[in-house]
């Protein structure tokens, strides 16, 4: 997708970037400003930016030590990781942390390593695991040698994708080339016409539950058995890409979940979900086309919201650091995005009462990684807990005539240890500014949460242990929401106009929310 240069928000991101630069540092007795603190959060969050990317290749590694030595970068890198990099890059030129220089020196780095990558040659995308060093291939897992299967994710070159759509809007220079790149990734190789859905992605050898086929025709590949069935959530990314480039119609907006529907005779059919949604049918118009979609939405302690799947806040919120969502969504997103946010904080402000407050997937204090979420409001009925002891709430489901499907359990009387991720209370700033600056202040005062790439990946907040490692994708999600509080939303800029404007923000205009109200 081809689209102007938006010269004049490079023009007043690059004044703006001048003008907090000149601002007079904080002392101890003088407070820093929001914007003097947003300022040091993106800058020390790009050193670890920084760190993770290879200089040879120009390929971000996964994620890194909390001392930023280069020799605890893991060996292993996703297109998602990629394009966080070069999104990264961009934001850290627009608040003024790097040169044009520098960034278009990293990204143009980037990009000629992308020219030379294995990938999918058909469908144009590519595979999930490449070594950062080499660039080659995945076949073995660096960390315990298991084999590797060639996997060709929807998800991840979305956001590979994005990246590449703002070096094209952002950096004029090296928009040939990655045009270049971006121009053959074809979405529409996960779109299900059938199911008016997106496949998981495919692998080109048979894997246990994969499905054969091949929605272009060309040669069979293995697609994931599942597709992603729940609105809110960030595979909605590929999605919308998709539908700006014509490789996917505009009816798949309407093609997946708000929630699961109330349904059968005496409406159980989706019993199993975590909780019988509000909602009603309504009816839109797209094309020549009728669709009656089920406007659901799920309520938790006076808050009504569209859920996600696991109830974390990356779902919700990784899209529309880039889509502008609530401008096009009035009664829609607009209304969602701050009520999801306010029932984050509630959890662990009040519910939990841990408090403190943010919880989306990342790194485990206590080793590997892990989903972290807000039960309630998730679709899946054992989603994403808050705590280390997967504490789980189940509402039970009612039936139609007021008995129940499933029976509710007696609610947790107490919570255990939760766990925090700094990057959830980042990519919510914009709906909940002073509530952020707290939540994070919080936690950098009461832990040893702050380090020299900022905030560590995740923090029990019961104990105090830490995951002293970044991860590029986490930092990535900073660094844009920080681009875009610090840089008249820069990261914003190619999908405000554009195909994406002609193709995707109608559909948003013309649909509302059942039952929702802004948090």
């Amino acid at each position: 997708m081809r689209h102007t240069h938006r010269l004049v928000i490079t023009a007043v991101a690059a004044a703006l970037a001048i003008i907090t630069t000149a601002l007079p540092s904080a002392t101890a007795d003088t407070p820093p400003t929001d914007t003097e603190q947003l300022r040091e959060y993106a800058t020390d969050t790009w050193r670890s930016m920084a760190a993770m990317a290879d200089p040879r290749t120009g390929l971000v590694s996964d994620n890194v030590g909390g001392d930023l030595d280069p020799a605890s970068r893991a060996g292993y890198t996703s297109p998602t990781n990629i394009g966080a990099y070069m999104w990264s890059a961009i934001a850290a030129r627009e608040i003024g942390i790097i040169t044009p220089g520098e960034a278009s020196d990293r990204i143009a780095r980037t990009l000629e390593t992308l020219r030379r990558l294995k990938i999918h040659r058909d469908s144009g995308m590519f595979y999930n695991w490449y070594s950062p060093e080499t660039g080659k291939l995945l076949k073995k897992w660096p960390v315990d040698g298991s084999t590797v299967y060639p996997f060709v994710s929807s998800v991840d070159n979305a956001w590979l994708a994005t990246g590449l759509e703002l070096v094209v809007d952002q950096v004029p220079a090296l928009a040939d080339e990655a045009h270049a790149i971006l121009d053959p990734m074809d979405f529409g190789y996960y779109y299900n016409p059938a199911e008016n859905q997106i496949r998981g992605g495919f692998w080109l050898t048979e894997r246990p539950g994969s499905v054969q086929g091949n929605y272009r025709g060309d040669k069979p590949v293995y697609y994931t058995g599942h597709h992603y069935g729940a609105f809110n959530t960030e595979p909605r990314m590929a999605s919308y890409l998709g539908i700006a480039a014509g490789q996917i119609p505009q009816r798949h907006y309407f093609g997946s979940f708000r929630t699961f529907p109330i349904a059968g005779d005496d409406g159980c059919a989706w019993s199993w979900s975590e909780q019988r949604p509000v909602g009603e049918y309504r009816t839109y118009t797209v094309g020549s086309e009728t669709m009656n979609v089920w406007e659901g939405a799920y309520q938790y302690r006076g808050l009504t919201m569209v859920p996600t799947w696991g109830g974390s806040m990356f779902e919700a919120l990784m899209v529309p650091l880039f889509v502008p969502e609530e401008q096009w969504g009035a009664q829609s997103w607009a209304l969602t995005h701050p009520t999801y946010v306010q029932a984050q904080i509630e959890h662990g402000m009040a519910e939990a009462a841990y408090g403190y407050w943010g919880f989306s997937p990342s790194n485990n204090p206590a080793g590997g990684y892990r989903e972290y979420g807000v039960d309630p409001i998730g679709m899946e009925p054992n989603g994403y807990a808050s705590d280390q002891e997967r504490t789980y709430v189940d509402y039970g489901y009612l039936a139609n005539d007021g008995t129940y499907c499933r029976l509710p359990q007696p609610p947790p009387t107490s919570y255990g240890q939760g766990v925090v991720t700094p990057h959830a209370s980042f990519i919510a700033y914009r709906y909940a500014p002073e509530a952020v600056l707290e939540n994070l202040a919080n936690l950098r005062a009461d832990f040893n949460a702050y380090g020299p790439g900022g905030f560590y990946d995740a923090i029990n907040v019961s104990s105090g242990e830490m995951s002293e490692r970044y991860l590029s994708l986490d930092q990535g999600m900073v660094m844009a929401a920080l681009g875009n509080a610090l840089a008249g939303d820069v990261m914003r800029a190619p999908f405000s106009h554009g195909p994406m404007e002609q193709r995707v923000a109608p559909l948003m205009r013309m649909e509302e929310f059942a039952g929702v109200t802004g948090g």
